[in-house]
């Protein structure tokens, strides 16, 4: 047992009480009427770490959703890291999908369930309660911990890049702890050591000054539809046997990193069945380049996705029509070291050598873009995180990756000149961002005893 077990035991009573009444806050960042709601999230925060013993507290203003900031500098000459969080949620839609009240959160078989439980505010307080609980018992920290929370991370962090840029002295550390992370799966940890970027762009094509009847001008005027999906169709290799693989577009692969020996055998150490996936999610064959096993594909390559087609008539029955607009959306997730300005680049000179004749193409660039993340495997953190896991699992964890992009820690990264440890106690069955969200309380208790020693750890190994 931990010298922190007794206190932990005391206090779990009220370390619940406390999640719930977090959780009852619908700070939903996506919905301007819940402005206040996410503003009142934030004091919550900023008390909860005053309470905790953390000096400096503040709720600061970002342009948007605000960000929380806190810090415990009492230990000269010591190491100093950067907690990172958020307290904002996904909306609750479709709310009556929920057995309960999206924000009235319930405690059934051992979980909360609540909107933004596991995702990420159940995460997010296990950090605060352990350096509560590390000041209490102890009466001090074994390394300077900074705390920085923000409300905007399910709307894509927009004011986080300039708003960290500016307080980069404030916010400087030698690591930045991630609560915004999660298991393998319950019983087993995982070290999540890379994330990709995104790159993404919207193709408009127009033929005609108007849509068209198709028995009298078919075969002599452009069709948009057909332009556009010309313009898809021409991305992407086909596999042999069918199906799309590598990507086609002319310069895209070529600051990909490639993978190393050390780097392909941590990923054939996680287990992985190719049938048992397919079947699950419902589908005959996986896709993609096949000198790649699915595993390497998912985390380590880049992609090209279709994700939003549109033009024409979507009405019920027949309209025999050319339409003159056609749209797509497309994404790119993005590896070490493609430079997603670089990949939109590529994408748009692509598209303008495969415009076919009579349509005019515009691209344009959505917000949203990110960089992709990779963190040395045999870090100081994540070598102090792999012994406090095995520790606290009896099991070692997984070095993994994730096809999803988090914007702020390549930011961190760039800015900071930190690397990032995800250190979260979610699960991947806890129905982040659908109906029905939940936290393990189990967890919690993992998660408290992990963040202890895993301060602990760093205090001697940064």
């Amino acid at each position: 047992m931990s010298r922190y077990a007794d206190y932990f035991a005391a206090e779990r009573r009220r370390h619940i009480e406390e999640l719930l009444a977090f959780l009852r806050i619908p700070s939903v960042s996506a919905l301007p009427q819940h402005a206040a709601d996410v503003q009142q999230a934030a004091e919550w925060t900023a008390a909860r770490l005053d309470r905790a013993g953390v000096s400096g507290v503040r709720v600061m203003p970002t342009g948007g959703h605000p960000v929380v900031y806190g810090e415990w500098l009492q230990a000269p000459g010591k190491p100093t890291v950067l907690v990172y969080g958020h307290f904002d949620t996904q909306p609750a839609d479709p709310v009556e999908l929920w057995t309960t009240p999206p924000f009235e959160p319930a405690i059934r078989d051992g979980r909360v369930y609540a909107r933004g439980a596991s995702d990420n505010k159940g995460n997010m307080l296990v950090p605060i309660l352990a350096v509560e609980a590390m000041l209490r018992v102890t009466g001090g920290l074994p390394l300077n911990v900074k705390f920085f929370f923000e409300g905007q991370e399910e709307i894509g962090s927009p004011q986080l890049p300039a708003f960290v840029a500016e307080h980069r002295d404030l916010l400087a550390a030698d690591l930045v702890i991630s609560s915004d992370s999660f298991l393998w799966a319950p019983d087993q940890p995982q070290l999540l050591i890379g994330l990709k970027g995104l790159a993404a762009i919207e193709i408009e094509v127009k033929g005609a000054r108007s849509d068209l009847h198709s028995g009298l001008f078919g075969g002599a005027v452009p069709n948009a539809l057909t332009s556009l999906v010309e313009i898809l169709a021409s991305m992407h290799q086909r596999r042999p046997g069918g199906g799309a693989g590598r990507v086609a577009v002319e310069g895209f692969y070529d600051q990909v990193r490639p993978l190393s020996p050390e780097d392909r055998r941590r990923m054939a150490e996680v287990p992985f069945d190719e049938a048992a996936y397919a079947a699950e999610l419902g589908v005959d064959t996986l896709v993609g380049e096949p000198e790649y096993t699915p595993v390497e594909r998912l985390w380590a390559r880049p992609t090209l996705e279709f994700n939003g087609l549109w033009g024409g008539f979507q009405g019920a029955g027949i309209k025999t029509v050319l339409p003159n607009e056609a749209h797509a959306k497309l994404t790119c997730r993005l590896v070490p070291d493609q430079d997603p300005r670089e990949i939109v680049r590529l994408l748009t000179a692509h598209v303008e050598r495969h415009r076919p004749p009579g349509v005019k193409v515009t691209v344009t660039r959505p917000p949203g873009n990110s960089w992709p993340y990779l963190m040395p495997a045999d870090h100081p953190g994540n070598r102090a995180a792999h012994a406090v896991l095995t520790r606290v699992y009896g099991k070692e964890p997984y070095y993994a990756r994730t096809g999803g992009t988090v914007p702020v820690i390549p930011l961190f990264l760039r800015e900071l000149g930190a690397y990032t440890v995800g250190f979260g106690f979610a699960s991947p069955d806890e129905n982040f961002h659908a109906p029905d969200e939940f936290f393990r309380l189990e967890s919690l208790d993992r998660g408290l005893e992990a963040y202890c020693a895993y301060l602990d750890a760093l205090g001697e190994t940064l």
